[in-house]
This record gives structure tokens, sequence and C-alpha cells, in this order.
């Protein structure tokens, strides 16, 4: 007679195969006994109160609805009073200034920042620390001085 091909391991192997199957079954027979698939479409649903806020009640069809305006939405920014263009008008000290590559900074009086100037915005020859006047416009990288002017 032959003996038999299996060796140990390929039982063992075999028995944890089994094992590991019989877990998977019974995990699946548990998830399905206590899952809530009664669950009706009411208690999902969700509700969204005069406030903005998600509640899970619905809302009371005896309570009087605010009324709204259309002209009192807003849907953009809020509108600002026209600036005064003499406002805009900045002061500050030149504290670098690169001759050959033609750029430099601008120490504003009022906010203590450095605003990076270009010698094309420069209506006044001005060197290193020549108190200016500037307009200030927004840039690729941050603020830049427009319109620099000698103090007087």
């Amino acid at each position: 007679m032959g003996r038999s091909q299996e060796t140990f391991s390929k039982k063992e192997k075999e028995k944890k195969r089994l094992k590991k199957r019989q877990d998977k079954e019974q995990k699946k027979e548990e998830r399905q006994a206590n899952s809530d698939k009664g669950k009706g479409i009411e208690e999902m649903m969700a509700y969204v109160d005069e406030n903005g806020n998600i509640t899970d009640t619905p809302p009371d069809p005896t309570r009087k609805k605010a009324v709204i305006k259309q002209e009192d939405i807003q849907i953009s920014v809020s509108k600002q009073a026209d600036l005064d263009p003499a406002d805009s008008i900045r002061k500050g000290t030149i504290t670098f200034f690169n001759e050959s590559k033609g750029y430099g900074f601008i120490r504003d009086h009022d906010t203590q920042e450095s605003i990076f100037v270009h010698q094309n915005e420069m209506i006044d020859k001005v060197g290193e620390n020549a108190k200016v006047t500037f307009e200030v416009e927004m840039g690729q990288k941050g603020l830049n001085a427009v319109r620099v002017k000698a103090a007087v």
C-alpha cells in the first residue's frame, strides 16, 4: 500500500483555512442578525431649520414662515463707501534700492510694512533714504508701490 500524499503541514493549513472560513461565516451571520435594515426613510431624513442648522425633527407646518424681501438678500461683498483719492496716497522712506537691477523697497510710515518698488513706477529719480509719496497696488507676489514721487 502506498503512503498518503498529505503531509502534516498540509493538514494544518487546511484546518486553518476551514477555521477561517467558519469564523467569516459566523461574523457574517452576526452582522445580518444585528443589522438595522428595518430603518425607514423617516429615520434617515435630515432637515434644515430656519437658522441653517441640520436637525432630525421636521419643520412645524403650523408655524408662520418669515417673509424675506428679495432686495434684502446680499450675495456679494457688501458695498463700501468710495475712498477719497487723497487717502490712497501713502508716505514712506526708501530703505533699499539697487540701481543696477532697478528695484528696491519702501518702508511705509503708517504701517511700517516693506513695499516693493520698481524703477519703472518712479516718476522722480530718488535714491536710498529718500522720503517719498506713493500709491499701492496688488502685484503677483504682494504689494507694489506705484506712482512714486519725491516728497515735498
